[in-house]
């Protein structure tokens, strides 16, 4: 995968997020782009809109969509409150 869109509300939240997280969720989201199967473990495919992928980082889960050549960051949040 070559590129990372982030939605706008995904960008709000890493704005308002604390800084180290925001940087941890920025290079766990880089690192999957760039191999997919590194974090597999961290990694589980969603049924349902909107998106495709959960990626787990910590007690912050991070909502991603495949589309053609990119992956697109469509939701970040605390785990317990993301799926609502």
């Amino acid at each position: 995968m070559a590129a990372i869109a982030y939605s706008k509300d995904a960008l709000k939240v890493l704005k308002r997020m604390p800084a180290n997280a925001a940087a941890l969720v920025r290079s766990k989201i880089a690192d999957y782009a760039a191999n997919p199967s590194g974090l597999a473990n961290n990694v589980k495919a969603l049924r349902g809109d909107g998106a495709d992928l959960r990626l787990r980082v910590g007690d912050w889960r991070v909502l991603m969509a495949i589309e053609s050549d990119r992956l697109i960051v469509v939701k970040i949040g605390p785990r317990g409150s993301i799926y609502d």
